[in-house]
């Protein structure tokens, strides 16, 4: 993948065993959403050869195993089962919810997502298992409102709840009613940045669209991208293809001196 390098506020993002072809730490990670096991195994595989990481939604799939999911995989998977409050599809008990994370965990998936409103015992819990692994899984902490964008006050507070809890990311996202709301969100990667905090941050919706993009060249860890028109998890998430090309023209025109 011919991906450019980003602008980088302070942090770096890690580099992903496997992942990409060149040295940049631009990266994508594609979600897959899919019913069953076996559709996710075979849109994990197309996936890997297009893009850095896959993220698997658990709460998508009836009856994940992870085991089968993971195998040969688990140096580029990025494991959520997120909650209903927050967009998901997951209708079990938050234990059991959290428990299928603890199993990723254990069976080596590079990250794994779990919610900031999450119980603080079974965010613990989670804790407990990645001490286990001895940090081999990294812990995402995520924030998403779905109704709106609140005030850059708002916003300032909500980063610094999320990285109270010291994870290795932390997630925010929002939905752009406006683009000042999607640009108050890209505000928190570099104070994030400052203070050596990973940061995965954009806005959805039509009007946050170039916030995917502008969030990984302001230093954000990875933005998400669909592996084909139609296959979007969110709104506003554009192709992999649509990405890497609006990428390498962004890029590009600041290299050449252009605005």
């Amino acid at each position: 993948m011919n991906r450019c390098a980003p602008v980088h506020t302070g942090v770096r993002p890690r580099p992903v065993s496997g992942a990409g072809t060149s040295g940049s730490g631009m990266r994508i990670c594609v979600p897959v959403t899919a019913a069953t096991n076996e559709a996710a195994l075979a849109l994990m595989d197309r996936v890997l050869a297009e893009a850095d990481l896959v993220e698997i939604r658990l709460d998508a799939i009836r009856k994940p195993d992870l085991a089968r999911l993971l195998r040969g995989r688990r140096g580029r998977v990025l494991v959520t089962n997120r909650s209903a409050a927050e967009g998901g599809a997951f209708d079990g008990s938050e234990v059991r919810r959290v428990a299928l994370l603890r199993e990723a965990v254990a069976l080596g998936a590079a990250y794994v997502d779990v919610e900031a409103a999450t119980d603080g015992g079974l965010i613990r819990s989670l804790r407990e298992t990645l001490r286990d692994q001895d940090g081999a899984t990294k812990l995402v902490v995520s924030w998403h409102d779905v109704t709106g964008t609140p005030s850059a006050r708002a916003l300032r507070k909500k980063l610094r709840e999320l990285m109270a809890f010291k994870a290795d990311v932390v997630k925010l996202v929002t939905r752009a009613e406006t683009v000042a709301d999607a640009f108050r969100v890209l505000e928190l990667i570099p104070a994030a940045g400052r203070r050596g905090q990973e940061i995965v941050a954009f806005a959805m919706g039509p009007r946050g669209r170039a916030s995917r993009l502008l969030s990984v060249l302001m230093g954000a860890s990875w933005t998400f991208a669909a592996l084909a028109a139609g296959a979007e998890s969110a709104p506003g998430q554009m192709t992999v293809g649509e990405t890497r090309q609006s990428m390498s023209v962004l890029t590009r025109g600041s290299q050449n001196g252009r605005p």
